[in-house]
């Protein structure tokens, strides 16, 4: 069965300034390793996958698969995937308020004429980072100890964390080992709590 697919740009007009998605349309039917491979193939930072709802609450469902895994929320895909939708003809139970189910729950993205906003779901994790997970973070951003003036966790979905240098200079000189900030080059990180 064929399923079309758009790849959007996400927080800019311009084709080249913003964040690319690819959204596959009427996705119902697809495995979680079809998606998977799809996601790697696309080789974007995120791929979502439509589905129907199974809350009644919900417009349609989504998916979002990065090339390594899925994620069970994500912003930009949550723009780019609504945009999607309604470019695709879906129509919403409000016309003000288009509400996405993924596996954070429900997350209602608010339309203003072709303008969508959202408020981020709740943590779902939050408090410092832990002294092994802080350790990486420091090791891959080359940075030192006293670098950090604050760390904590910012987790609504993606497993985010947070760390705050003393300027914006700093923050702009950084040269990440990039290696080192990969899923693979993390063995056992983060730790299990």
């Amino acid at each position: 069965m064929k399923r079309s697919f758009r790849q959007v740009n996400v927080f800019s007009s311009d084709p080249l300034l913003g964040n690319p998605l690819a959204v596959v349309h009427a996705a119902d039917g697809l495995s979680e390793e079809q998606m998977a491979a799809f996601a790697r193939w696309t080789h974007l930072s995120e791929t979502t996958y439509l589905l129907a709802p199974t809350d009644a609450a919900a417009d349609y469902r989504v998916r979002i698969f990065t090339p390594g895994g899925e994620l069970p929320f994500a912003g930009h895909p949550t723009l780019g995937s609504c945009h999607a939708w309604i470019a695709a003809g879906g129509v919403p139970h409000d016309s003000r308020v288009v509400v996405q189910q993924c596996e954070v729950g429900l997350v209602r993205v608010r339309r203003d004429g072709a303008r969508l906003e959202f408020a981020a779901p709740p943590l779902r994790r939050t408090g410092p980072l832990e002294p092994a997970v802080l350790h990486q973070i420091i090791k891959a951003l080359r940075l030192t100890s006293s670098d950090i003036r604050h760390h904590q966790w910012v987790d609504n979905g993606p497993g985010w964390c947070a760390v705050m240098l003393s300027s914006a200079s700093q923050v702009l000189s950084l040269q990440p080992d990039w290696a080192a900030l990969h899923p693979e080059a993390r063995r056992g990180w983060p730790p299990s709590t």
